[in-house]
């Protein structure tokens, strides 16, 4: 099982970039310059959904926006898919 641990080290990766990306953005907003675009924060939210919805919690970015209540549906995703990965391993 040697690929276990790199696929969850990139898994914490793609999240981390998720959240800074969001930061970004919202640091962006304050200071109005140039904004991340609505379709690359989702993209980054579907595949690093934890990193995401900790940025929008923490930063309170984007949680009025209607598109962005898909993040935390991504996020159930996340979990379903990696539940029945662990059973597949068991």
């Amino acid at each position: 099982m040697p690929l276990l641990p790199a696929a969850i080290t990139v898994y914490l990766l793609v999240n981390v970039v998720s959240f800074a990306a969001f930061r970004h953005d919202k640091r962006s907003a304050e200071r109005s310059a140039r904004r991340t675009s609505e379709r690359r924060l989702l993209v980054l939210a579907l595949f690093g959904p934890f990193g995401a919805a900790a940025a929008m919690r923490v930063f309170r970015h984007k949680t009025q926006k209607a598109k962005f209540r898909l993040v935390p549906l991504f996020l159930c995703l996340h979990v379903v898919l990696a539940a029945a990965l662990v059973l597949l391993l068991l």
